[in-house]
């Protein structure tokens, strides 16, 4: 109300867009990639950044030392009126331009300097003070994090209290809501502490839990009488009882150290130098302790560390713990496979469901439990920082905690075998989901310069009703490509050309009933309301996205997308099949690549199942390559995630410092029958749709984000492992490359951006 923030560049911001935006060529490709160009774009079109462009190029060297500084929040920006005068908000407009990774540590400066530090603090836990907070007919709510637990801190707070005996609990679920409606009514008149616990999977009796809380009368009810409940966060959740009740959440120790330590205070001298063979159990305990430390932490790096975010907990240590006692305990020598298989296949590999992350699992507890463990020099990350300690004899339990607390706060990405990008990775993945979450609970109000909030939707959908084009005439190209015998292409051709005429149907009618309703010319729906909303933060619709390919693209990026694949099938139809095929412009990449290995089995008269690609990396780019192969087809347009493919060494190498994605060179895909599966020197990178890595089996037996097995020559050491279900149902080993598993290299056939 102070008229202290441009609403404009407050939507930048926060959404990362502008109304129109400049064009200039960008300096130094180098360095600056086309995302980050296209924000500077689209970032000097807000009046206060008008000629920003410019500016930028003229001061080129000294922006690119605030591009590569470790703390750019902190730094004076180069420029005249961009310098030290510049408001805190204008600054994080820059930042998020440069450096979308330290957006959120500017967020906290910000906050600092116009409010005050405590804001930026979170504050301590104080159960008994959220409990003077309430009374009879004001429920308490946990929201309850991946790994968090508010039993503990309940069960003393009735116990300092002396409500113990009077503290009813039950855990929800199917059949239980009778059950729990009988214990409230009970615990109303008695003056009972009611914990109805896990409310997320009871969603059918969140209504009624609603209406049980609406009568709840206090002039009935006894004074003493408290609700207890805990969720994760559901939608299901009954909005009013949130909004009456007294919310508290608890976050579980965040760290590898913190994780280390929570595991090392509960144990004891006894416990630690157990079984008759102490010196070597207390090595192999904490081996594993780290290993679990190791298989937690992974998951604050998003897909990058697990494709699925598994909920490990204590009790998979615990019983691994109790093994590896008996197992020492038993056998003069320890057996190392066993408790390998038994750590990551049974206890931490019965919660994974995704094969890729259980070679991952794999590779990771055989650094963690195997003879060298039992050596002093030995090293559980590169850095030296992490070894297999010793501990002193005479205080066992108090110089492990010595050595734990010795440790760095931050455990760096090395130590779980990623590259030091993977920090960016993470702060960018924390920042999106934090703009996205603000996007979506701001007011329904103008964008700023002077335009209306309907006009801003008005005008997106009518920029991009104008660029669509009209649908293809499916029989027209069935003409151009019948169905043949040998050239199961043309299939391919007219089952993806009638999947983006679905696509395109959707846009084309959604598109001007929506410009209507704006008018007020038809009914505004929910499902046109929506969709504005959509167009407005900048999301792609969700009538679009039921009917389109997989994308995580915002909606500039996306609908750039959408008709680039328009394109290349319109190329396609008019001058027929590419000489190189962009990959990543298929609905269903998996159909082609079946359509190729078809074509090579009957031109050979060969049996399909006996037919598999080998994979050849090209030198040449995808515009110098102008025929086609004699077999096999040439495939461009993936990138690749946590490493880097290096034409002068043939082999994936360690990607450039701030570059989290490159793009892949050009691959012939060559059919061969009996293919055996190479013996050394590659590694077998799995290929996705979309980075979210995870995905679910469709009705055709294929994943709907994972494409195929590529393999991309390494000179890293070459290990062997397992096959996993996705490779091949026979039980065999394949070659492969650990540190590359544990950096969570992948390649994906579209970004975000």
């Amino acid at each position: 109300g102070e008229d202290k923030v441009d609403a404009a560049e407050w939507r930048f911001l926060i959404s990362g867009m502008a109304q129109g935006g400049v064009k200039a060529e960008n300096p130094d490709p180098d360095w600056i990639s086309a995302n980050v160009w296209s924000s500077i774009l689209m970032l000097s079109s807000l009046p206060f950044f008008k000629g920003f462009e410019k500016d930028f190029v003229d001061n080129l060297q000294k922006w690119k030392r605030v591009f590569d500084s470790s703390e750019p929040q902190t730094m004076t920006y180069p420029g005249g009126k961009y310098g030290s005068d510049i408001s805190g908000l204008r600054r994080m407009c820059i930042l998020r331009c440069l450096r979308r990774d330290k957006i959120m540590a500017a967020m906290s400066n910000f906050v600092v300097a116009e409010m005050e530090q405590k804001f930026v603090e979170p504050p301590v836990f104080d159960l008994k003070a959220c409990y003077e907070d309430s009374d009879s007919i004001t429920p308490l709510i946990f929201v309850l994090s991946t790994g968090s637990d508010p039993m503990k801190d309940l069960l003393m707070l009735a116990d300092d209290m002396g409500m113990s005996e009077k503290l009813k609990a039950i855990a929800l679920g199917q059949g239980q809501g009778a059950a729990a409606t009988k214990m409230m009514e009970r615990g109303q008149a008695n003056g009972d502490w009611v914990c109805l616990q896990n409310c997320h999977l009871s969603i059918s009796w969140m209504p009624e839990l609603e209406r049980l809380c609406e009568d709840t009368d206090v002039k009935t009810t006894d004074p003493a009488y408290r609700l207890w409940l805990t969720s994760m966060p559901s939608p299901a959740f009954p909005t009013s009882v949130l909004q009456n009740g007294v919310k508290m959440t608890k976050e579980p120790p965040k760290g590898l150290r913190a994780n280390l330590k929570s595991n090392y205070v509960k144990l004891s001298d006894e416990k630690i130098w157990a079984t008759d063979k102490p010196e070597k159990y207390s090595k192999l305990l904490f081996g594993l302790c780290f290993f679990h430390a190791i298989v937690v932490e992974r998951k604050k790096y998003g897909p990058l560390g697990w494709n699925i975010p598994y909920t490990f907990n204590e009790t998979d240590l615990d019983i691994t713990q109790a093994q590896l006692e008996t197992y020492v305990g038993a056998f003069d020598e320890v057996p190392y496979k066993v408790m390998q298989q038994l750590a990551s296949v049974v206890n931490y590999g019965g919660r994974i469901t995704d094969d890729k992350d259980m070679r991952t699992s794999d590779i990771i507890i055989a650094d963690f439990m195997n003879p060298k463990v039992l050596s002093d020099e030995y090293k559980f990350s590169a850095s030296g920082l992490y070894y297999s300690f010793k501990p002193d004899e005479d205080d066992i339990h108090g110089s492990y905690l010595k050595y734990i607390d010795s440790l760095p706060l931050e455990a760096e990405p090395e130590v779980f075998g990623m590259h030091s990008n993977a920090s960016i990775t993470c702060d960018m993945n924390d920042a999106d989901n934090n703009f996205k979450i603000i996007v979506s609970l701001q007011p329904r109000v103008g964008g700023g310069g002077g335009m209306s909030r309907e006009d801003i939707i008005f005008n997106i959908a009518d920029e991009m009703e104008a660029k669509v084009r009209a649908p293809w005439d499916i029989e027209a190209v069935q003409m151009l490509y019948p169905v043949k015998y040998d050239e199961c292409l043309n299939t391919i051709i007219i089952q993806e050309g009638g999947r983006f005429n679905k696509l395109t149907g959707v846009i084309r009618s959604s598109l001007p009933q929506l410009k209507k309703a704006l008018r007020g010319l038809v009914v505004l729906s929910a499902e046109l309301e929506s969709m504005g909303n959509n167009l407005f933060n900048q999301f792609v619709p969700n009538n679009w996205t039921k009917v389109s390919y997989p994308s995580l693209k915002g909606l500039g990026p996306w609908f750039d997308d959408y008709m680039r694949r328009i394109k290349f099938l319109d190329d396609w139809i008019d001058q027929g099949p590419p000489a190189v095929f962009w990959v990543s412009g298929f609905f269903f990449p998996q159909g082609f690549m079946t359509a190729v290995l078809q074509n090579h089995a009957r031109k050979h008269s060969m049996p399909i199942d006996t037919v598999a690609f080998s994979h050849k990396m090209k030198e040449e780019l995808a515009s110098e390559l102008k025929s086609k192969p004699a077999d096999g087809c040439y495939i461009d347009g993936l990138f690749l995630e946590g490493a880097r493919w290096s034409k002068q060494e043939t082999s994936l190498v360690d990607p450039r410092p701030k570059e989290l994605f490159s793009p892949m060179c050009v691959i012939q895909l060559k059919p061969e029958q009996y293919l055996e599966a190479p013996t050394e020197g590659i590694y077998r990178c799995p290929v996705y749709k979309v980075l979210t890595r995870t995905g679910t089996l469709s009705t055709t037996g294929h994943s709907t984000n994972f494409v195929f097995w590529l393999n991309i020559p390494s000179n890293k050491p070459t290990i062997y492992r397992s096959s996993l279900v996705s490779e091949t149902n026979a039980q065999v080993q394949f070659c492969d490359n650990s540190e590359w598993i544990k950096g969570g290299v992948a390649c994906f056939c579209a970004l975000k951006y």
